[in-house]
């Protein structure tokens, strides 16, 4: 009990110390948020001393010895003000994908880090995944949402309540809880130590600081996601790498010591504290430099963290989790994105999305006076309806249909068909801006007016990894119109500028999922209050082909590929690699499954520019894949999810 003691002091001593400097650079919360823990819960610090223990004795018998691969499962709880605090998905899985990448050694600045270091950098063999399935066993995206009262957060867990405005935990013994939310006073994340509280365990980190090396985040020079690095990092155990104290110990034999936190991108070498040879290992994600200096854990970080999910070890649960494993669906979903477009005195198009299995679809419509419904079925997802009353309030739901059971009907949904006399009537605005613009359905016709010389329409629409090539078309121009595509950050990525009511049309063709922003307006404030313009936005797996000289001629901004890719990602077994190559070297290609054993492993006869192989996994379990194509000195690797 004395060995406890100490070891217990020890810890509330070299955690309780938060360097002033970072007041005004990178904050992190995780210390001081420790240091409150220690002080309202009496037991934590046995607790730690425990791990500590137990830590060190797995350190010292594991050494050198290969890990298999531990896959977290993951559950984003994303806690919004403003619609900007709302991070798309495209966001989150730009994140998730950057922390498996510095995880794995597979980022890809890692040749940054200097030859000095390179030999003690490690791949953690640690990984994560977006939960298919929630606490309850139900299927879940692993992303959950909320938009709540309170303007900005502190280090005090109020996000993780719901109570409190936040979102709870799920069992965070199955489950990795991140919160993303506006985090006050320079706070860009904090992060709970293993022995704390099952209620707040997880990880929370500032909104803008979601982003990847691809993919940045608002929050420069904290954009490329190494603050979730970081604080992932603190999770699973690992200290600042000055120990925070003056020339302190992190707890790990191979980082060197150093006498303070270390802001924006030192030079290499930078000496402290008598490390006179290679000096601090400020490239290290647990340091505080800028998120493009941070390159790499170490081999001894690398140890520390495994020893958690050793038998008895304080994070052992997660090895267990089914979080990872999609849920067998035997039902039959519910419709979701119902909307009413083309709307007329007596007609009206009807639309929603797609369920999966679904073989057909039960519509039931009425006036909003009636009792009693209509009820018809179709084979898609929209349904034309005719023979309407004019200036009417009608109410429609839809139900999925198949193969063996029907779904529930969806929430009714509510249209209006225009008075006799009317031409055109707008059911999006008000839309003046990006924060306020409206989801439209894609692959369906919209009708929407520009009714004054300042008003401009804003719309969202979202593409998936099976549809990711866009085609927009504006047309039935009452005036001089125009467009333009935004990405989900606000860059424009295409306008449209036809002279006269010529239609307008953007193609886009990419490799990339997200979400997007069309912004329709009158060239030089041409407007007309009576008549709509008719938008269509498609997507699809294949590229659109553009009709140069044709009088709807087509403005195309094809997206660089990415040097390798794979498509459809998540897959049901058989997909697609794109490998972007150059030169005529052949290309050797290998899939291997979390534990590292291989499935496929061929090659074949690549040529200068994109190539495109087949591999089909069909027969193989479900689950995370890892694919590998080396071509001469080059070796590339994506993550495929079979499902």
């Amino acid at each position: 009990m004395k060995v406890k003691s100490i070891l217990a002091s020890a810890f509330i001593a070299l955690l309780a110390i938060v360097p002033a400097s970072a007041q005004d650079l990178r904050n992190c919360g995780t210390t001081e948020y420790h240091q409150h823990q220690l002080d309202t819960d009496p037991q934590l610090a046995d607790r730690m001393a425990d791990i500590e223990t137990f830590t060190n004795n797995y350190v010292s018998t594991h050494t050198g010895q290969e890990k298999a691969i531990i896959t977290i499962p993951v559950v984003f709880h994303v806690v919004y003000n403003t619609s900007a605090q709302n991070i798309s998905d495209a966001v989150i899985y730009a994140q998730l994908d950057q922390l498996n990448k510095d995880f794995a050694r597979l980022n890809s600045d890692a040749g940054n880090t200097p030859a000095a270091f390179q030999g003690l950098a490690a791949n953690t063999q640690i990984q994560f995944c977006l939960a298919q399935r929630d606490p309850n066993g139900a299927a879940t995206t692993g992303i959950e949402r909320r938009q709540t009262t309170v303007t900005s957060f502190s280090s005090n867990n109020a996000v993780k309540y719901t109570a409190n405005g936040g979102l709870n935990a799920w069992n965070s013994s199955q489950y990795l809880n991140i919160w993303s939310c506006n985090l006050g006073s320079g706070l860009l994340g904090y992060a709970q130590f293993p022995g704390g509280s099952a209620a707040t365990d997880g990880v929370v980190c500032l909104f803008s600081t979601f982003g990847s090396l691809t993919l940045p985040g608002t929050s420069a020079p904290y954009n490329y996601g190494r603050t979730m690095t970081h604080e992932v990092g603190h999770w699973l155990n690992l200290r600042h790498i000055w120990g925070d104290a003056n020339c302190g110990s992190d707890l790990v034999s191979d980082t060197p010591t150093q006498q303070t936190s270390n802001y924006g991108c030192p030079t290499f070498p930078r000496r402290t504290c008598g490390n006179t040879t290679n000096g601090d290992m400020f490239m290290n994600y647990m340091d505080y430099t800028d998120d493009a200096c941070m390159n790499m854990f170490t081999t001894g970080q690398s140890a520390r963290m495994a020893a958690l999910f050793a038998t008895g070890g304080a994070r052992v649960g997660l090895t267990t989790s089914l979080g990872c494993t999609p849920v067998s669906q035997t039902g039959c979903g519910t419709p979701s994105g119902l909307a009413a477009s083309g709307i007329t005195t007596t007609t009206a198009t009807l639309g929603w999305s797609a369920v999966s299995g679904a073989t057909s679809y039960n519509v039931q419509y009425k006036l909003a006076s009636a009792t009693t419904f209509t009820t018809t079925s179709t084979t898609g997802t929209s349904l034309v309806l005719t023979g309407l009353t004019a200036a009417s309030s009608y109410q429609f739901q839809v139900q999925a249909v198949c193969s063996s059971t029907s779904g529930t009907y969806s929430a009714l949904t509510s249209f209006t068909t225009l008075s006799t006399g009317t031409t055109c009537t707008d059911t999006y605005e008000s839309n003046e801006t990006r924060t306020t613009a409206k989801t439209i359905a894609t692959n369906s016709n919209i009708s929407a007016r520009i009714g004054t010389a300042t008003d401009k329409d804003y719309f969202r629409f979202s593409t998936t990894s099976s549809a990711r090539n866009i085609r927009v078309t504006v047309d039935q121009l009452p005036a001089d119109y125009d467009v333009r595509l935004y990405n989900s950050s606000g860059s424009q990525l295409a306008i449209s500028q036809n002279s006269g009511t010529t239609a307008e049309s953007i193609i886009r063709n990419t490799n990339r999922s997200g979400t997007y922003f069309l912004q329709v307006y009158g060239y030089n404030g041409a407007f007309n209050a009576s008549s709509c313009y008719r938008l269509r936005v498609d997507v699809s797996s294949s590229s659109f082909k553009t009709m140069s000289g044709a009088d709807d001629s087509e403005s195309i901004e094809l997206e660089p590929l990415e040097a390798l890719s794979l498509f459809p990602n998540p897959s049901t077994g058989n997909f697609t690699v794109s490998l972007l190559s150059d030169s005529e070297n052949d290309a050797f290609v290998r899939v291997f499954d979390i534990t590292g054993k291989a499935v496929v492993n061929t090659r074949f006869a690549a040529t200068k520019g994109q190539n495109l192989f087949n591999v089909d996994l069909t027969g193989n379990a479900h689950g995370i894949y890892f694919v590998e194509v080396n071509q001469g000195a080059t070796r590339l690797v994506k993550k495929l999810i079979v499902e």
